[in-house]
C-alpha cells in the first residue's frame, strides 16, 4: 500500500510539473506572437504614412519651390523606413522621417495659400490619424516587449525560456536627437 501511495504522489507531482510547463510555454508564445504582430501593425502604420508622403510632398512644391532641400530630406527618409528591416533600423528612419516632416510643416506655414488648401488639410489631417495609429501601435508593442523580456527573465519562466532559445526584445524608442525639434532656416 505504502509504495502505490508513493507511486500516486509522484505521479500527481509529475502531472502538475507537466501542466506548469504547459501553461509557461504557451504564455511564452503567446507573448511572443502578440509583439510580432504588434511589429506588423507599427509596419503597416508606418508604410501608411510613408505612400502619403509623396502627394503631400507635391502639394506642398506646388507652393513652396524654392524649398528643394527640405524635399530632398523628406524623400530620403521616407526610402529608408522603406527599406529598413530591424525595429531599430525602422525606429531610427521613422525618426528621421518625423524630423523631416516637421520641418515640412514648418515650410508650409510660410505659405497662407498652402495651408488654406484643401488638399493639403486633407492630407494633413490623414497624416495627423496616421501619426496617433503609429503612436498607439508603438505604445502596444513596447508594451507586449516589457511583459515578454520580464518573462524571459524571471523565474521559472527564464528557464523554458532559455531552452527555447527566447531573447530579450527591443523597444521601439526615439533617440535623444530625435527629440528636439528642428530648427528650420529660410533663406
Amino acid at each position: 500500500m505504502f509504495g502505490l501511495d508513493i507511486l500516486a504522489i509522484v505521479g500527481i507531482v509529475l502531472l502538475f510539473a507537466i501542466l506548469v510547463l504547459i501553461f509557461i510555454y504557451n504564455n511564452l508564445i503567446t507573448l511572443k506572437n502578440r509583439i510580432d504582430n504588434s511589429w506588423a501593425q507599427i509596419d503597416v502604420q508606418l508604410k501608411k504614412r510613408a505612400d502619403l508622403i509623396p502627394n503631400l510632398v507635391e502639394t506642398v512644391k506646388g507652393y513652396a519651390k524654392h524649398e528643394k532641400g527640405v524635399f530632398l530630406d523628406v524623400t530620403k527618409a521616407r526610402s529608408a523606413i522603406m527599406g529598413a528591416k530591424t525595429v531599430e533600423a525602422k525606429a531610427k528612419a521613422d525618426n528621421m522621417l518625423t524630423s523631416t516632416l516637421k520641418s515640412l510643416f514648418a515650410v508650409a506655414e510660410n505659405y497662407p495659400q498652402l495651408r488654406a488648401s484643401e488638399n493639403f488639410k486633407l492630407l494633413q489631417e490623414e497624416l495627423s490619424g496616421i501619426e496617433g495609429k503609429i503612436a498607439y501601435a508603438r505604445q502596444f508593442y513596447n508594451d507586449s516587449v516589457l511583459e515578454f523580456n520580464t518573462k524571459i527573465q524571471t523565474i521559472p519562466s527564464s528557464i523554458l525560456a532559455g531552452f527555447m532559445g527566447l531573447k530579450q526584445r527591443a523597444y521601439f524608442e526615439i533617440a535623444e536627437a530625435e527629440k528636439k525639434l528642428p530648427k528650420v532656416k529660410f533663406e
